[in-house]
């Protein structure tokens, strides 16, 4: 195997890394780029000290090279701690990996003037071939050493100017892979939502960022394309209703884009799940079992996702006919599935959901949907009528 190494902070990573060594395999007809994190660089001596411990450093580089098999982590540095010198990591790398001939040592024009300085770096050379890539500019320098330039745009990406922009609450989340993203959210690096308003949309740790993106990443395999793009969508609706009534907007959207996750399952596997809960089934739901979708998907997200927030299990299964017993995330996930951006439905209720109280909300919906279901002939649940009956009762 011709064998790629890319070292540095990566804190954090971000799209130009991936984009260079993407462009290293390419240009030099590489078969896998290996990232290698510094415990302490000996250029970079803040490495320890911006808020990402080493191991945030290795979470975020397995978020974003999650399913790409050109891509390896070495920890082997992280394990050495102190300062990482390359020729340590050079000899190691040799007698694990025996890559076939030398290995890449790929660095950036930022670094390269100084190449000769490291330590050994007359023993690297032997080692390994050197690399270099465009970091600060296109323009051509000569080294005073042997080496291949990798002809790479540049991408004006840092990861101190990431850093910096999340300090300053900027745009900073197009510059590195979502899963970076939600770990930087979930862990408050590098100064995230500090003395913001942000801090409390951010602070459920039962139901993090990494944990949506792992329960959206199952709907969208799941489910066709349409299926899912209208459980995007009653998720963002659930989450904007969710601000507006007080409740933690990641519970709204980890309900709304769990919600349909069993929807197009057969019946067989939708009754086999339920009945693993051993669960009491209607009538009703025994002859349709799709209707159980909603309890099934409740139970997947416990026994796979191990989510185990009452609040939003109970808004999971009780969203498809409802119940008498709703909280308000419930009632919540119910109304943002019937109303989710993609409905075509009266602009007037569209306007409701921005003004009124969540109860009237409610009941202008349910009557709207038993409405619809009496017009096909189709059977009404008994959990049904009972919230319809007792939301005119608190009407009355």
């Amino acid at each position: 195997m011709k064998l790629g190494i890319l070292g540095g902070s990566f804190n954090p990573i971000h799209l130009g890394h991936i984009f260079l060594a993407d462009k290293a395999i390419t240009a030099l007809e590489l078969d896998r780029v290996i990232f290698v994190p510094a415990y302490r660089s000996p250029f970079k001596p803040e490495t320890n000290s911006t808020g990402a411990s080493a191991n945030d450093r290795m979470d975020m580089l397995a978020a974003a090279l999650c399913g790409d098999d050109r891509f390896g982590i070495d920890s082997c540095e992280i394990k050495r701690e102190g300062v990482s010198y390359t020729i340590d990591t050079l000899e190691d790398f040799i007698v694990r990996y025996m890559p076939k001939g030398k290995p890449v040592l790929i660095i950036g024009d930022d670094v390269a003037a100084d190449f000769p300085k490291w330590r050994e770096s007359d023993k690297i050379l032997e080692l390994a071939d050197i690399a270099v890539a465009f970091r600060d500019s296109s323009a051509v320098t000569e080294y005073p050493f042997p080496y291949t330039l990798i002809n790479n745009e540049v991408i004006n990406i840092s990861s101190q100017a990431v850093r910096q922009k999340i300090k300053e609450n900027s745009s900073w989340r197009s510059l590195v892979p979502a899963g970076v993203k939600a770990i930087i959210e979930d862990r408050f690096l590098y100064g995230f939502a500090n003395g913001s308003r942000l801090e409390t949309r951010w602070s459920n740790k039962n139901c993090s960022q990494a944990i949506i993106q792992r329960i959206e990443a199952a709907a969208r395999e799941i489910l066709s394309t349409e299926r899912f793009l209208h459980s995007r969508n009653t998720a963002q609706a659930a989450s904007d209703l969710c601000r507006r009534f007080g409740i933690d907007p990641q519970e709204g959207y980890l309900a709304g884009i769990a919600h349909d996750l069993t929807k197009q399952l057969d019946n067989k596997q939708i009754l086999k799940i339920v009945k693993s809960d051993k669960q009491e089934l209607s009538a009703l739901e025994k002859g349709k079992p799709n209707l159980l979708h909603g309890k099934a998907a409740a139970v997947l997200l416990r026994e796979r996702f191990c989510i185990h927030n009452e609040d939003i299990l109970d808004a999971v299964a009780s969203h498809t006919y409802g119940n008498d017993n709703m909280g308000l995330l419930a009632k919540i996930v119910y109304i943002a599935d019937k109303t989710e951006s993609s409905r075509n439905i009266d602009p007037a209720l569209r306007k409701m959901c921005k003004e009124a109280d969540l109860d009237s909300i409610l009941l202008v919906v349910l009557e709207k949907t038993i409405n619809k279901l009496r017009a096909k002939e189709l059977d009404l649940s008994e959990d049904t009528l009972k919230l319809l009956n007792k939301m005119k009762g608190r009407k009355n």
